[in-house]
């Protein structure tokens, strides 16, 4: 089983110790995002969950946890987004040169292969043109230059409930962003790839990947496994299955462009680092199903994707 922590808040961020007690103690409680006295319950060991896929805008707070995890014996890899966007962009988010240096931190220390920098999602305005991306993407690039094993971009697509508001990108400015980017990432020798995008950008060196991704997975696993395209995702999306623990509406870096948060803001007053759940406790409406988690290991096949 692959755990995603995750799609719907950053774990590492703000909820470290709620995520290493989940792991110590083999047991995590996940509401439905939408029904949230549905309760899947998960019993697991670092035997049964094959790759543990990280979320986060900030590593640095987790950063002294990442060891600890990795000699529980739990496999992991992180997708650590950073842009060039501004407080009013990211309101939540603390000075972008700390950060950087977190990435390179974990870089050097966990390899990197453990890490996949996404520069996402990219939007245009009056301010944030292709050639200010382009810029701006150049020098992150050079900053982050064999510390991170490829990076992820996406075009921002529309969500309802977002803070902001920004136009629907042209394909024009796609267009053009993905050939400035493409060549700035050949220069550097960093593997461009985009996530849920339907275009093809191919032409510009950019290939198709996923966020839980089938090589970067069984490369962090050590293994091969027989692995699931999500039909949970978005059509466009290559991702394969994965159980996500977190909850929407819990993460108080409050973009302006996630589709995460919005109006379905909770309170982290309600967190409490010994629940089995990320927020809230036990309420007596919950149907609690119990899952074991299981290995996707295979001894001599390999996964077709």
């Amino acid at each position: 089983m692959i755990l995603s922590a995750s799609r719907r808040t950053d774990i590492p961020a703000f909820y470290g110790e709620w995520m290493e007690r989940r792991l110590r103690e083999g047991v995590v409680q996940i509401p439905a995002p939408y029904r949230p006295h549905t309760v899947k319950e998960l019993h697991f060991t670092p035997e049964n969950i094959d790759c543990i896929v990280f979320w986060t805008k900030n590593i640095l707070p987790f950063l002294p946890r990442l060891d600890t995890i990795r000699q529980m014996g739990y496999h992991f890899y992180i997708q650590h987004t950073l842009t060039a966007y501004d407080c009013r962009i990211e309101p939540g988010l603390p000075d972008k040169t700390g950060i950087l240096e977190g990435i390179r931190r974990a870089g050097a220390t966990f390899g990197p292969d453990a890490i996949v920098w996404r520069y996402d999602p990219i939007f245009f305005d009056a301010d944030h043109t292709p050639e200010w991306h382009a810029e701006q993407f150049a020098s992150i690039c050079r900053k982050l230059q064999g510390y991170v094993c490829r990076c992820v971009i996406s075009f921002l697509d529309p969500y309802p409930g977002r803070t902001g508001n920004f136009p629907e990108p042209q394909q024009f400015q796609m267009d053009q962003t993905a050939k400035l980017l493409g060549q700035i990432a050949a220069s550097l020798q960093i593997g461009l790839f985009t996530c849920a995008e339907v275009g093809d950008y191919s032409r510009f060196g950019i290939r198709k990947g996923g966020c839980i991704d089938p090589v970067l997975v069984q490369k962090a696993a050590g293994s091969s496994l027989l692995l699931q395209k999500d039909t949970g995702q978005r059509p466009a999306c290559s991702c394969v299955k994965s159980l996500d623990i977190g909850m929407y509406g819990s993460c108080p870096h409050r973009c302006g462009y996630c589709y995460a948060s919005g109006s379905r803001s909770l309170s982290r007053m309600v967190h409490n680092p010994t629940s089995l759940r990320l927020l809230g406790e036990l309420h007596p409406e919950d149907k609690i199903t119990i899952e074991e988690a299981s290995s996707c290991r295979i001894s001599e096949q390999y996964s077709l994707f």
